[in-house]
């Protein structure tokens, strides 16, 4: 599959001397949180981003060529006290979360326009079991999860208000339901 790197990161892949990262962006309930896999901090898109083992690994990231809802874990080092008490008590539903492919330069800079990995909503958090070190774990899925979820409409003059709030269509159809109709008959 072809991908769309930029000729900076195209140009340090083929010299061969590449240091990749990873960029780690999610929304929590106080904020933007801003994680990459590197020590210090690190300026990229007009944001600050933070290293120092605060992002630790992304699991579960799988690609396929089929229409399919993929979904992709970040753990996060639970030993740095603000990242866990965010990863448990921040973590809501829906909230975006993305992962960049980057590449630094000999000065430590990121070159032009890391690779957007994976894009998602956030499940859940969990901890992971790790014996050395205590390890949170913020699941992500696809937005093509919705295709599978089941959506409950009625007939209803509610239902309809809805999407159309001056539609009184739907107003009758409650009277229907014990109305007798006879045909034949004369």
């Amino acid at each position: 599959m072809a991908r769309a790197l930029t000729a900076g990161m195209l140009t340090a892949i083929a010299t061969g001397i590449v240091k990749p990262i990873f960029l780690y962006e999610a929304e929590f309930a106080s904020g933007t949180v801003n994680l990459f896999t590197g020590h210090g901090t690190l300026s990229w898109d007009s944001k600050s981003w933070t290293g120092d083992e605060g992002l630790m690994r992304i699991e579960s990231a799988v690609e396929t060529s089929d229409l399919a809802a993929l979904n992709f874990t970040v753990s996060l080092n639970g030993q740095v006290s603000s990242l866990l008490s965010l990863a448990l008590g921040q973590v809501r539903r829906g909230k975006p979360g993305s992962v960049w492919l980057g590449l630094l330069d000999a000065a430590g800079a990121v070159i032009a326009d890391p690779f957007l990995c994976f894009k998602g909503r956030a499940d859940k958090p969990s901890i992971v079991p790790d014996p050395n070190s205590c390890v949170v774990g913020v699941a992500y899925e696809s937005r093509l999860i919705d295709a599978a979820r089941r959506r409950e409409r009625r007939y209803t003059p509610e239902d309809q208000a809805l999407d159309f709030p001056a539609d009184k269509g739907f107003d009758q159809v409650a009277a229907l339901q014990d109305t007798v109709l006879v045909f034949g008959r004369r």
